[in-house]
């Protein structure tokens, strides 16, 4: 999960339609931006499709408020100064809920929460994710995420280096260039799963900073759409209860992402 990066290619301005059923076409249209580079909850994939858990969740939403949505591909670090620009209406791409954004935005509540982690090479003499055995080590992370914000604030004496996307961090991690990093636990762990990244393990999950890592991953909206904000609020209670939540969690995840 991040703060809420996209390659120039696929931040162009294609746009994903949705249609939430078709008797839905004089419903609420609503445009979704999402980074599509954040793998397993959002990727743009070679032929052009939006995959991930936060791309079914958002497809779900929509159905639930009976909403005719598109999604288009934003690069992470433009993705609020785009929603502000009204390029869309909703950010659905992981973004964390922290007291910082919530001066730029409004948010719903969370559809998930999991922890930030450490993930360093195989063959790694760093044994634990403390900041003490980082100390003086090469960190990457993605930058203008709560996890480049968590390394800045409890793992002062890491080098730390910030990245554009996730893809970057782990091609360089891969091939030796830096010698640990973080973010979101699932995002490593579904990486540790391919064939890319077989060069590493995870050392570790890190206690949560309320301050830092907010209240989970929410919907951002332009500030003071609360209607909107509250809407999916809603429309996330009606998924998790009709099931169809946990049916999205099931394909993703052996547990329950949704979290405390």
């Amino acid at each position: 999960m991040r703060i809420s990066k996209r390659l120039t290619m696929a931040a162009s301005a294609a746009v994903f339609t949705l249609m939430a059923g078709a008797a839905m076409a004089d419903g609420e249209k609503i445009i979704i931006g999402t980074e599509g580079a954040y793998p397993p909850f959002n990727n743009l994939e070679a032929d052009g499709t939006l995959t991930g858990f936060d791309i079914d969740i958002a497809k779900a939403l929509c159905e639930e408020m009976k909403a005719e949505c598109t999604f288009v591909t934003q690069d992470w670090d433009g993705i609020i100064p785009a929603l502000e620009a009204k390029k869309f209406d909703a950010i659905i791409a992981s973004m964390s809920i922290t007291e910082e954004r919530k001066q730029k935005v409004d948010f719903s509540a969370k559809y998930y929460n999991t922890p930030p982690a450490i993930v360093v090479p195989k063959d790694s003499d760093i044994t634990a994710a403390t900041p003490e055995a980082l100390a003086g080590k090469m960190l990457g992370a993605q930058s203008s995420t709560t996890h480049s914000n968590y390394a800045e604030a409890h793992m002062k004496d890491a080098e730390l280096k910030l990245y554009p996307t996730a893809d970057e961090y782990k091609l360089d991690i891969a091939n030796g260039r830096i010698d640990a990093v973080i973010d979101d636990v699932v995002v490593l762990s579904e990486w540790l799963k391919s064939d890319d990244g077989a060069c590493c393990k995870l050392l570790g999950t890190l206690p949560v900073d309320p301050v830092i890592n907010g209240d989970g991953a929410g919907i951002a909206v332009r500030k003071g759409e609360t209607d909107l904000a509250d809407k999916f609020t809603k429309a996330i209670a009606g998924i998790r209860a009709s099931g169809k939540y946990q049916e999205i969690n099931a394909k993703y995840f052996p547990f329950d992402v949704y979290g405390e």
